[in-house]
């Protein structure tokens, strides 16, 4: 994988700072700018990083990107506040029907682009050296909340072999769509995950809580673990590990997902926003590889382009064909 033109570490700086100044100029120089504003995941935030910094170095276009999680990005993009609601929205999950809701309630019309693949990727320190796969029964073991009331603390309960000593979980935040996915996929739709595990919704904060803890297990994006890799270790789940081969030929499962951008149909009639989702559609295949994730077949970003020319909004199942 290429190295990242701006570290991951940057994104919690532009979660805060995005308001006020753009990825590559300052604020004075901005004020005579149009402005595309996004945000929501931390997930799909590399990828739209690295759109925003080339798109603006051949527009005169502000892009802003923010790192509020999938859910805390559509509470903006569905906002009935004008001046909080963005443009785009990065999320990591399809849209919850709450949000299909409330964006329905503010008048926001949207299309729907999936953008990538993602294979969320489980992770421990490179300090441990006891723990290298784990199954979905073992995950489920150590997250479901059954575990938490049964007294489920230490690796030496989920599996013979692995330490006797205490794990200690990092999740994303309950705002993100990777916790989400997760919760669905390792736990299933009505079994609940425990409370005690440390949350962020920067991951980079859970890749500083887990290299230098042995003990230590969490999991996010397949581009973090990538940009972190001389770091952490990430996990065989079911004995397959995150790849992009693993992604594009179905065996990485149940942790592979197609992960999306959100843009407001009618903001998309103003010409920076169009300009900037077309830049996107266009060069998004070369960015995904170029931050750690699997791009899409060629042809399903001809498609997400049509549909957007279309102005097609609405949900639309993305391995059943764009």
């Amino acid at each position: 994988m290429k190295s990242l033109r701006k570290p991951l570490a940057l994104a919690s700086i532009f979660a805060v700072v995005a308001a006020t100044v753009t990825l590559s100029g300052s604020a004075v120089k901005s004020q005579s700018r149009a402005t595309v504003k996004i945000d929501g995941s931390s997930t799909v935030f590399p990828i739209t990083e690295a759109v925003a910094e080339d798109f603006q170095k051949a527009n005169n276009t502000r892009v802003t990107v923010g790192v509020s999680g999938t859910g805390g990005g559509f509470k903006k993009f569905c906002s009935n506040n004008a001046a909080v609601r963005t443009h785009i929205s990065n999320a990591s999950r399809p849209i919850k029907k709450t949000e299909q809701e409330a964006c329905k309630a503010a008048g926001v019309e949207y299309i729907e682009l999936p953008v990538a693949y993602d294979a969320i990727t489980i992770v421990v320190s490179k300090k441990n050296t006891k723990v290298n796969d784990a199954t979905v029964a073992e995950l489920k073991k150590m997250w479901e909340k059954a575990g938490q009331t049964n007294g489920i603390t230490k690796w030496s309960q989920v599996r013979s072999g692995w330490p006797d000593s205490p794990f200690k979980l990092y999740s994303p935040g309950l705002d993100s769509g990777t916790y989400d996915y997760f919760k669905e996929a390792i736990l299933g739709k009505k079994n609940d995950i425990r409370n005690d595990f440390s949350g962020s919704e920067d991951d980079n904060v859970l890749v500083r809580g887990i290299q230098n803890n042995p003990n230590a297990i969490g999991y996010f994006g397949l581009a973090y673990y990538q940009a972190n890799k001389d770091k952490l270790k990430a996990l065989k789940i079911n004995g397959v590990a995150p790849s992009p081969t693993t992604v594009n030929n179905g065996s990485y499962t149940p942790l592979s997902r197609p992960i999306y951008i959100y843009v407001n149909k009618a903001e998309a009639k103003k010409p920076e926003v169009k300009a900037f989702v077309d830049f996107y559609l266009k060069n998004a295949p070369g960015l995904v590889s170029e931050v750690g994730y699997v791009p899409l077949p060629s042809a399903d970003y001809s498609k997400a382009q049509t549909r957007f020319q279309n102005g097609q909004t609405g949900r639309i199942p993305l391995r059943a064909g764009l």
